[in-house]
């Protein structure tokens, strides 16, 4: 399948600036923040210690890492947050778009060899980024993620539906989204996964306790407990 332009590295500085802006909407509208609550936030407010660490895998401009750092702030956890990024300007980015939390970082690496020790991480989250890889690739990347995790693992994907397609499309039209944006994201959508994929993923990488579960409108979460790896 055709790879996304962002994947590609063709496009300007300015595209780059422009897509984190129409991307954000995008997320919002999709139900990445909604994801988040539900599957990490909330485990979040129940781990019964002071202190937390989560690493976000392909975290983009660390949009999702800011939420945990609010929240983690309103709960008066210490958080160390780290987001992982192989795009060099994506890995600066989220430390230009996050100057006001000190509690991320950022880490230039790739998923396929995370660059931390085992169990370095109460948290391993991953929003919108293994569509972006092959089948072998999406398997290494549970197993990594499993590695430097020594709690819960939450992956969210796209829901491969016709109506995404269909309203991601009419989103775009309607808040005069970027053609960057519009193009990369329709071939997102055709790359999603469905529910048995994502199990078969899981059941591959040597995950043993895992589920997957919709969230409202169009995301698949994977969410597995690294303490039970084969």
């Amino acid at each position: 399948m055709k790879l996304e332009r962002i994947d590609t590295g063709d496009y300007t500085p300015e595209e780059y600036d422009r897509f984190l802006e129409d991307i954000r909407k995008v997320n919002r509208f999709a139900g990445d923040a909604r994801a988040l609550r539900r599957f990490v936030l909330s485990e979040l407010g129940s781990v019964g210690q002071d202190t937390v660490s989560v690493l976000d895998v392909g975290a983009g401009s660390g949009e999702l890492l800011r939420d945990v750092a609010d929240f983690s702030r309103k709960r008066r956890l210490i958080s160390k947050l780290v987001g992982l990024e192989l795009n060099r300007r994506s890995a600066r980015a989220i430390l230009r778009e996050s100057a006001e939390y000190p509690e991320i970082l950022s880490v230039q690496g790739d998923a396929l060899e995370i660059p931390f020790p085992d169990k370095t991480f109460d948290f391993v989250i991953s929003s919108l980024f293994v569509h972006h890889l092959t089948d072998r690739q999406i398997v290494v990347a549970l197993q990594e993620m499993s590695r430097v995790a020594r709690g819960t693992v939450v992956l969210i994907d796209l829901h491969r539906l016709p109506v995404a397609l269909l309203a991601y499309k009419a989103f775009c039209s309607a808040f005069k989204i970027s053609q960057l944006v519009r193009q990369d994201g329709s071939l997102s959508i055709l790359r999603g996964f469905k529910s048995n994929e994502l199990r078969d993923y899981a059941r591959e990488a040597g995950l043993r306790s895992y589920s997957v579960e919709r969230s409202f409108p169009f995301r698949l979460v994977l969410v597995a407990d690294s303490r039970n790896v084969g």
